[in-house]
Order: C-alpha cells, then sequence, then structure tokens
C-alpha cells in the first residue's frame, strides 16, 4: 500500500543477509542507484556501476561483500553473496507486504457450472466464467473476464490475471501466474492440402485433440499464445519463463526452468531442452531438437536442431543499406562461388 515503509531489521530477518546499519532506519521504496534518495533500498549487483556508489543517497544498498568497504563508507548496508537474487527476492517481498490480497470468494457477476470444483478459499472475479468440470485448487484466482474451459485444471496458488483463457482440458501448475491477454489452448496450426484435378483447391482442418500441460512455478507474459496439441500435449514444464508475445506452437516441449524473451516464436513439434535461454525475436523451427542449457542469441532463426550446449547466434550483421545489398548480392553468389572452387581444384594435380 502506497506510503507503507519497513525498517532494515524486518527484512533481514525474513531474507538474511549481514546488516551493517542502524536496525530501525526505515526505507519506503527500492530504487536504482542512480536516483535513488535517503527513503530508498537499492542494490549494486555489476562491478561496472561500483563508482554511482560513492555518490549514491540510497538509505541502503545491497552489495557484495567484494564491495563490502565501498558500501560501508558511504552508509547502511546489507552483505549477501548474490545482491541481484537477494534484490528478486525483496521486490517479492515487498508485494506481499504492499499489495492488497484478491479477495476470496466467487464475485457475484461471474458464471461458474455446478459441476465446477472449487476450493473453499479461492477467487473468481468479475464477470469471469468457469465451466463444466473445471477444477480449482487452493488459492487459485482467476482474475475479471477470464475463462476457465471445460475440465481445465488450475493448480494452487496459481493467478491468473484479468482476461486470460484456458481452455477446454488445460492444465495450469501451482504457483504459476498467467498475465492478461494470454490464451492457453486455442487450436494448433493444423490444415491438410486439398487437392483437385486441376490443382490445390483449399485446405482441410485437422481437429486439434490434445491438450496443454503446464507445470508448476510458470511465469506466461501478456498476450502469450500456447497452441493445444494436435493428439499429444503441448507441455511446459516446471519453472519455465515466457515474455510477452510469445507463440508456443502444437505439440511443442519446453523443458524445466528454461526461458524466453518478447516475441519469439516456437513451431509446432519442436523439442526445447532444460535451462536453455531464447531472445527476444527469435524463431525456432518446427520438429527441431534443443539440447538443455542452448543459448539462442536475439533475432536469430534456429533452422537445425542443436544437440551440444553453448552459445548460438543466426543473425546477418546490421550494416547501412547500401553496404548491406552490396554483401547481400555477394552471399547469393556464395553457392556458384564453392562450385567454381571445386571445379578448380579437381583440375589441380
Amino acid at each position: 500500500m502506497k506510503g507503507s515503509s519497513f525498517t532494515l531489521a524486518e527484512i533481514v530477518a525474513d531474507l538474511g543477509g549481514e546488516l551493517v546499519a542502524s536496525e530501525g532506519l526505515r526505507v519506503s521504496r527500492l530504487s536504482p542507484l542512480e536516483g535513488a534518495d535517503e527513503q530508498s533500498l537499492s542494490f549494486l549487483s555489476n562491478p561496472r556501476y561500483a563508482a554511482q556508489l560513492e555518490g549514491c543517497k540510497a538509505g541502503c544498498v545491497i552489495v557484495s561483500p567484494a564491495h563490502r568497504d565501498l558500501a560501508m563508507a558511504r552508509g547502511a548496508a546489507i552483505i549477501c553473496p548474490d545482491p541481484y537474487l537477494y534484490f528478486a527476492r525483496l521486490t517479492q517481498w515487498w508485494a506481499r507486504h504492499t499489495r492488497s490480497a484478491q479477495p476470496v470468494g466467487v464475485h457475484p457477476s461471474a458464471v461458474v457450472d455446478p459441476t465446477a470444483q472449487l476450493a473453499e478459499n479461492v477467487h473468481v472475479g468479475a464477470l469471469a466464467v468457469i465451466e463444466a468440470g473445471a477444477v480449482l485448487h487452493e488459492g487459485a484466482s482467476v482474475g475479471a473476464q477470464s475463462f476457465v474451459g471445460q475440465r481445465a485444471v488450475i493448480g494452487s496458488m496459481t493467478r491468473l490475471a484479468p482476461q486470460v483463457v484456458v481452455g477446454i482440458d488445460c492444465q495450469i501448475g501451482s504457483h504459476c501466474l498467467v498475465h492478461s491477454g494470454v490464451v492457453i489452448g486455442a487450436d494448433g496450426f493444423g490444415f491438410a492440402p486439398r487437392k483437385s484435378e486441376t490443382g490445390h483447391a483449399g485446405w482441410e482442418k485437422i481437429e486439434q485433440l490434445g491438450a496443454v500441460r503446464i507445470g508448476d512455478h510458470v511465469e506466461i507474459g501478456a498476450n502469450t499464445c500456447i497452441d493445444r496439441g494436435a493428439l499429444e500435449d503441448t507441455v511446459i514444464e516446471t519453472g519455465v519463463k515466457l515474455d510477452n508475445l510469445i507463440q508456443i506452437g502444437h505439440n511443442v516441449h519446453i523443458g524445466p526452468h528454461t526461458a524466453m524473451a518478447g516475441c519469439v516464436g516456437v513451431a509446432g513439434s519442436a523439442v526445447i531442452g532444460a535451462h536453455c535461454t531464447v531472445g527476444g525475436g527469435a524463431v525456432v523451427l518446427g520438429h527441431l531438437k534443443l539440447a538443455d542449457n542452448v543459448h539462442i542469441s536475439a533475432a536469430s532463426v534456429v533452422m537445425r536442431s542443436l544437440l551440444q550446449p553453448g552459445q548460438y547466434s543466426g543473425v546477418f550483421p546490421i550494416d547501412d543499406n547500401a553496404s548491406w545489398e552490396k554483401n547481400a548480392a555477394t552471399l547469393k553468389q556464395l553457392h556458384a562461388l564453392r562450385d567454381r572452387v571445386r571445379a578448380l581444384e579437381k583440375k589441380t594435380p
């Protein structure tokens, strides 16, 4: 809630760390080093910004042991092994202590089928729809105008923001967060070409009979779409983090703790391993496999399976347009040049 403040002792009691300061010192906001004031709690994780500590006005800073003396020279500090991880947990702590919890119960305007199973302490927001046979476990929250389809399952302590769609038979595990505009369980893009004597006559829809299964502690960003499988399920395993505007095609399988940045597209039946990262705007083509610990640079196009861990990039370097056109023209001639070189090599004694 606005205007809240906390003592450093309260924070350290819950999150740990070594407090070097008066325990009664209070902070009322979290801030970056630049722009912080006496009421701010900030952090330093990247050594490149250590010079900012000297002039920082934050009431307290979170630092590693390597920057202990530098931090103490300016004032209060919390010393911990990993300041960035500590700060992440601090933001969660701060949110729990400053944001109002969703009220338990079903809003009068919500539509809940009599056969749906709702635990006693769930929240269902205004104009939400819960269809027949759906299950909401302990502490689940369904935001205003959200839709939970027939036989869908929402795990314990999972929160759907307003205007989320969870399709028929889809399952979401516990402690997940699904942001507004997400559609889970739309039909995958499946069509069979229909031919006639004169050629292509159109497309025949392949009904998508699978569902989507999502593990625990998954976060899905706004307006991301995860398609249901054609026959088997699309699977998002535990700990996966998906940014906004991501497209996950049908029958994709994403391994535990993989993270993808905004506007990534993963085509149908791709299998992505555990602890992978995919940079913003990258594309993974269908039916490919990425091993565990594969990291794809932003805007890359993955056109073959990557079976060894490592960092991969596939971006044609940006340049001024005139140079780019010349390089592109040269690139188009590489295949012919290769054939000429091979022919010359054969003639060489």
